[in-house]
Formats: structure tokens, C-alpha cells, sequence
């Protein structure tokens, strides 16, 4: 079990950034793999980026590729969201995800595949 939470949104101008953070609890920090998903009202939880144990690979949604980058720092049980050049339609509630993987390759872009989620953080931009 490990617990996620999500820190960073707000309200900001389109064209502008934010940066997310989400801190794990517990030691075993590098044996997950992370994702950072988002759902807007009405709409599904839908993919954003995730990020291998190592940190080795990355994933991204077509719709965030160049404009956002998840990082983490496993020395510091966190996984970053950058998010640059927002836009409006990036308005959601951004989750972190985790599962434990047994190889550094594991990941998913699947929103089924992760275990664990945080709580959310409200990110809001206006055109």
C-alpha cells in the first residue's frame, strides 16, 4: 500500500505553467512505476504521462506531447508534472497513479493497470 498525494494545481492564464507534484508515502518508492491521468466533469479519466521506475521511459497523450514532462525523484518519493503552454482544454482534476513493478520496464498508459491514486488536484486555466 502506498498513499499519493497531489499538489500544485490552481488557476492560471492559458500559455502559461504549472508544475505538479505527487509525494508517496513509505520507502519503496522505486519499485513503482507512475502515472499522472486527468478527468474533466463529465468526461473519463484519461491518460497524460507516466514515467518507468527508473525514470528510463516515458509516456505521453498525443494531445500533452511537447508541452508537458513527468520526471521523479525517487530519492525524494516524488513524480513531477510540468506542464507548459496550458490550455484550456487541459482543465481537469490531475491524478497520480502508481503500481508496483517487477521490471523496470513496466508501464502503461491504461487507466485499469494502476493500483494506487492520490486524490486529485484541480487544475483550472482560462482563456
Amino acid at each position: 500500500q502506498v498513499q499519493l498525494v497531489e499538489s500544485g494545481g490552481g488557476l492560471v492564464q492559458a500559455g502559461v505553467s504549472l508544475r505538479l507534484s505527487c509525494a508517496a508515502s513509505g520507502r519503496t518508492f522505486s519499485n513503482y512505476a507512475m502515472g499522472w491521468f486527468r478527468q474533466a466533469p463529465g468526461k473519463e479519466r484519461e491518460f497524460v504521462a507516466a514515467i518507468s521506475r527508473s525514470g528510463g521511459t516515458t509516456y505521453y497523450a498525443d494531445s500533452v506531447k511537447g508541452r508537458f514532462t513527468i520526471s521523479r525523484d525517487n530519492a525524494k518519493n516524488t513524480v513531477y508534472l510540468q506542464m507548459n503552454s496550458l490550455k484550456p482544454e487541459d482543465t481537469a482534476v490531475y491524478y497520480c497513479a502508481a503500481k508496483v513493478a517487477v521490471f523496470d520496464s513496466g508501464l502503461s498508459r491504461s487507466v485499469a493497470w494502476y493500483d494506487y491514486w492520490g486524490q486529485g488536484t484541480q487544475v483550472t486555466v482560462s482563456s
